[in-house]
């Protein structure tokens, strides 16, 4: 039986997840139903996942530790000395906590973003500007944080809906894109590296 699409994990996040460091700490932000969480879990990573309603993490059980907090309430930050491997957000704009998740990554950690953006307006949810980002939003938070960016996309996809997406990870110096034992590699076409 196929999973509910509400649970698959995005194909954005599934392609950068093993550059996560192995078996550190990942962070899921506003996770809703926990489909990235249960990704990280699979890939033996301890995952902390956070929001502020978390029935649909309940089966996480020890597995993971799952946190209920609103994020928007003016309650302090829960995680204010704890770094994390890689922090995960998508379907979720909070400008006020972008400081925060870049404090949160450890060095180098790992941001892998996607979310709506202005221009998803004329296609579906969300429409109100507070909840989409604006033009390379995401590419000047990675610069901003002095972040090393793996990736970055912006557009409109498929769905319809307008997204952007960005992928980065704390370090002054290049990331290893290089193919570890078993990794796949991307071969073929005018993009081959």
């Amino acid at each position: 039986m196929a999973k509910s699409p509400s649970l698959e994990p995005s194909a954005w996040v599934v392609r950068f997840a093993s550059l996560a460091r192995p078996g550190g700490p990942v962070l899921d932000l506003a996770a809703g139903g926990g489909r990235h969480a249960r990704l990280f879990l699979g890939l033996g990573h301890p995952v902390t996942a956070v929001d502020r309603e978390v029935e649909g993490l309940a089966d996480l059980g020890p597995r993971a530790e799952v946190v209920r907090a609103d994020l928007e309430d003016g309650s302090p930050w829960p995680f204010p000395e704890r770094r994390f491997a890689a922090i995960v957000v998508t379907n979720y704009l909070y400008r006020p906590l972008f400081p925060r998740l870049l404090d949160a990554i450890e060095e180098g950690g790992l941001l892998i973003y996607e979310t709506f953006a202005q221009g998803n307006e004329a296609w579906s949810r969300p429409r109100n500007p507070d909840h989409l980002l604006e033009r390379g939003e995401l590419l000047r938070l990675a610069l901003s944080g002095h972040l090393s960016v793996v990736a970055f996309e912006e557009g409109l996809t498929p769905k319809p809906s307008v997204v952007q997406r960005l992928c980065a990870v704390a370090s002054p110096e290049p990331v290893d894109l290089r193919p570890g034992p078993g990794d796949a590699i991307f071969t073929g076409g005018d993009n081959a590296l």
